[in-house]
């Protein structure tokens, strides 16, 4: 085997181990949780608030690492650590998903 080929089946494994994560994620479900996001992150996940990312379009696996960073006090912030502690892991696959599902365009000035 070559390593082209070791290289793909470890992408592979990594994906189909994914998969059932991102399957049980329901960004329908997420958009209804996001409710308490919109304050800061704005309905559509573009900010509202000078210090609040645009989460809008970002991945959802780094989305829901975040949440999970800032439920467990790995990640500290005033605000998120309060609004993450009470999130269960369906919730925060739930609004990683919805977040990540909303389509963010750019344009060059």
């Amino acid at each position: 085997m070559n390593w082209r080929t070791v290289i793909c089946m470890g992408a592979l494994a990594a994906a189909a181990a994914a998969a059932p994560a991102a399957m049980a994620a329901d960004a329908a479900a997420g958009k209804t949780k996001a409710a308490a996001c919109a304050a800061c992150h704005g309905p559509l996940g573009k900010s509202t608030m000078p210090d609040a990312p645009n989460i809008a379009g970002q991945p959802a696996m780094y989305l829901a690492e975040q949440l999970k960073a800032y439920r467990s006090g790995t990640r500290k912030h005033e605000v998120m650590s309060m609004m993450a502690k009470p999130l269960k892991d369906a919730d925060i696959d739930d609004l990683s998903a919805w977040f990540a599902s909303i389509q963010v365009q750019v344009q060059a000035p």
